[in-house]
């Protein structure tokens, strides 16, 4: 190619290059491609509330004056358990999730200066709703959110609007042959007994606790870590002993939730990891003694059901609640 025919040529790219703008201006708008969309997640804001002597950690998202929905959490966890709940929830719902007294980012006395019971749980939980101004919200409770859940339930029926439980239990029947250290210890509360609960604590018990059950591959590490990481604090595992000898009264007042439900009728959604070693699947269909309009699904996973059904759960809220 000579020099005047690569000058031609370089003269009508240039040409075309220029044209290029005028011409997609003339384009039929049906022919032009349609701008992309892109789905916005909802923010997620973390906040923490003074609450007498306890700074309560929480995460909330969704529009202030949507239905509200209270996320209460279990063993050994926080709220970071609802990391990928709370997304799929906030387009449609006021969503707040704090950490017990005990877990997570909350902090709390040391032992001595404030007792770790279920009851000092739900006292310190009932004074967070009010501080925040929660009149009327739905409760999602998980294994140690349900007792704490329950106790606001009955003390102000009012204010609940509905009740989700995931692996959150209040029937003996779904209590499985796992507990018995913890019921040992609960019968005869011996430091003996106390040292056995110990082997609730460690890294690989929790590790287990996420992975029993749960589809192969598919829970990650960060959950399951985190809590391995909050356990290694300081007074940590002797606030969880506290709390393991506590849960007795729990266990206790499973007649008195069960009177709570038949009296008011709450509507109850059951989305419960079927595999689940210490809360079993009777304990989810149980709820329809008391509840016969109880919906009860059970996933195929294990007790931190959201580590792999997020998606599924939340689809089984919105179709519960009211839009």
């Amino acid at each position: 190619m000579n020099q005047t025919t690569t000058t031609l040529s370089r003269r009508a790219l240039v040409l075309s290059m220029a044209a290029a703008p005028a011409a997609a201006l003339t384009t039929p708008a049906a022919a032009r491609t349609a701008p992309s969309t892109e789905t916005t997640m909802p923010d997620v804001q973390y906040r923490t509330q003074k609450v007498g002597s306890v700074d309560v950690f929480y995460r909330e998202a969704g529009p202030a004056d949507a239905p509200a929905l209270l996320l209460l959490h279990g063993f050994p966890t926080s709220s970071h358990m609802f990391r990928d709940l709370i997304p799929l929830l906030a387009d449609r719902y006021r969503v707040i999730a704090p950490d017990l007294p005990g877990f997570g980012l909350t902090r709390a006395p040391e032992r001595g200066s404030f007792e770790y019971s279920f009851d000092n749980l739900a006292k310190v939980i009932g004074q967070f709703v009010e501080a925040i101004g929660l009149t009327r919200y739905g409760l999602y409770v998980f294994d140690y959110g349900a007792p704490t859940g329950l106790r606001l339930a009955m003390a102000h029926p009012e204010r609940v609007t509905a009740i989700i439980t995931q692996n959150g239990n209040a029937y003996l029947e779904g209590l499985s042959a796992e507990w018995e250290p913890w019921q040992a210890y609960w019968r005869d509360p011996t430091e003996a007994n106390r040292a056995a609960c110990r082997a609730s604590l460690t890294d690989d018990f929790i590790r287990d606790q996420y992975e029993h059950g749960a589809p192969a591959g598919r829970v990650g590490p960060d959950g399951y870590t985190l809590d391995q990481f909050y356990m290694h604090r300081a007074e940590a595992a002797e606030i969880q002993l506290d709390l393991i000898l506590s849960y007795r009264t729990n266990v206790a007042l499973y007649p008195a939730f069960q009177s709570y439900f038949r009296q008011h009728q709450p509507r109850l959604l059951a989305v419960w990891g079927r595999n689940d070693a210490f809360f079993l699947p009777a304990g989810a269909e149980a709820f329809r003694r008391d509840l016969p309009k109880a919906e009860v699904h059970l996933l195929d996973t294990g007790h931190f059901a959201l580590e792999t059904h997020h998606r599924e759960i939340a689809d089984r809220i919105h179709h519960f609640l009211p839009a």
